[in-house]
């Protein structure tokens, strides 16, 4: 692991905890229901809790379950195949379902269709296994 970011004291702190605390239940629900995203919430808890708790940090980022797919992205910039294919194929359900169902002016679709497509091709361009090194 990389240098720790430094903790925030104050009132902030317990603001990022609670921060933390949340994504973390929405990441681990977002495991188990289908289009919430939930390697984003644990992300995004990690990073609450790398300025707010040493110990929840800890614990998320070296998680039995959890914590592989946090470290490979933390270190490497890695996502694996099968979230890359989970989260484009939700990001096309998503605008189809918004294409059909609640947008009726064209260019707030195609605003919303170009945003998504230009989120779905950073994430299927990001490395999807870790690269070994040359030992040369």
């Amino acid at each position: 692991m990389s240098e720790t970011p430094k903790t925030i004291c104050g009132p902030w702190r317990y603001v990022l905890l609670c921060v933390g605390m949340l994504c973390t239940v929405l990441g681990v629900a977002g495991i188990v229901l289908p289009g919430l995203p939930g390697t984003l919430f644990l992300l995004i808890a990690v990073w609450a809790f790398s300025r707010s708790s040493e110990r929840f940090h800890l614990w998320l980022y070296n998680h039995p379950h959890f914590g592989s797919g946090v470290r490979a992205w933390h270190e490497h910039g890695v996502i694996p195949p099968r979230a890359k294919i989970a989260a484009v194929t939700m990001i096309g359900f998503s605008f189809a379902l918004l294409w059909g169902f609640v947008l009726e002016d064209w260019r707030l679709a195609a605003a919303t269709g170009v945003t998504l497509a230009l989120v779905a091709t950073w994430i299927a361009t990001r490395p999807g296994t870790i690269r070994q090194e040359d030992p040369a």
